[in-house]
């Protein structure tokens, strides 16, 4: 057996959380580090099952000397961190330039210091812009339209700068919008569940027709392991589970499975620059191997029994942080 150490950065978060989930479950052998600084998004709580079975180390990537005291002794990096939100980016973009640019070059230096083997990057579908017709693919221009967007492609463009110029070992993934467990309620979905279960008004953008690519989280996961040990190096895979929707149709679902009237939605002002839809084209991932297996309508039935079932977990994120459930993704 080859011994693994992976390093997940940003592994108290939503989608990091959830890997370091899968990958305990799905890779028993490896040795699992998670190194978070336990912002907003990032809770230990979400790691509490696993938690015997993990190193857990509070740092910064932004802080070199937190970079590269948890990378010195690891083989792979997967990495999470990032500021995510796009309302919050138009809001503090200093933020998000911080961590999702500075913070990478830190990472990046580390692996060439410490010879990493692999560096996975988390990207996203933003980073493309919108598309009215067709999907886009791993070869077509970058346009962000706002501070998160452009944030996650300056990190991509390093990314791949490092390959070309030192050899590193990058991939990276883009992947459609995400849900499931352990999401903090600032987003669409869980934010509409919330206020569904709490009979108040939920708030939408604009006219609410703005089309999204839902994959489950738990798939874009099993997608990322898959690029980690399939995947080539210096290559972008896009991830999606090619399941569109309007952000509407999205809440009408949730409000339809919970029993609640579609009276509940409130149209509330636009956001500046919010991309009309997203698409990916995912044959390149498909071509070594990887399908998603959760469909939406089951996906969401099992996020909405996840809310239900852990008041406990996100109760306490709406009183304290006062979440502005009047702003959605």
């Amino acid at each position: 057996m080859i011994y693994m150490k992976i390093l997940i950065t940003g592994g108290a978060g939503f989608i990091g959380s959830n890997f370091v989930h899968y990958m305990i479950r799905k890779h028993p052998e490896y040795e699992i580090v998670v190194l978070d600084k336990l912002t907003y998004a990032g809770k230990k709580e979400n790691l509490q099952a696993v938690w015997n079975k993990i190193t857990f180390i509070k740092g910064d990537i932004t802080k070199k000397e937190d970079a590269e005291k948890v990378i010195k002794n690891c083989n792979w990096i997967v990495n999470f961190a990032a500021e995510t939100h796009v309302d919050r980016s138009i809001i503090e973009a200093g933020t998000f330039v911080l961590t999702d640019v500075f913070g990478i070059y830190n990472l990046l230096e580390a692996a060439r210091k410490f010879d990493i083997s692999k560096f996975e990057q988390i990207s996203t579908d933003e980073v493309y812009g919108h598309i009215l017709k067709g999907s886009f693919k791993e070869q077509d221009r970058l346009n962000p339209r706002n501070p998160y967007s452009a944030s996650k492609a300056s990190a991509e463009l390093l990314c791949k700068a490092y390959f070309e110029t030192y050899g590193s070992p990058i991939t990276i993934t883009r992947s459609s919008n995400n849900y499931g467990p352990y999401q903090h309620p600032e987003k669409l979905i869980p934010k509409t569940i919330i206020y569904a279960l709490s009979n108040k008004a939920i708030p939408i953008y604009g006219t609410g027709e703005n089309i999204r690519d839902w994959i489950y989280v738990e798939d874009n996961c099993e997608a990322i392991d898959w690029v980690l040990h399939k995947g080539k190096l210096g290559e972008v895979y896009n991830i999606a589970a090619n399941q569109e929707f309007k952000n509407v149709d999205v809440i009408r679902t949730i409000l339809k499975l919970t029993r609640k009237p579609e009276s509940l939605i409130e149209y509330v002002k636009d956001r500046p620059g919010h991309d009309l839809r997203y698409s990916l084209n995912t044959k390149k991932i498909r071509e070594i191997g990887w399908i998603p297996k959760t469909i939406f309508n089951d996906g969401i039935k099992k996020t909405i029994d996840w809310y239900m079932r852990n008041t406990q977990w996100w109760m306490p994120i709406i009183e304290k942080e006062k979440v502005d459930f009047h702003k959605t993704s």
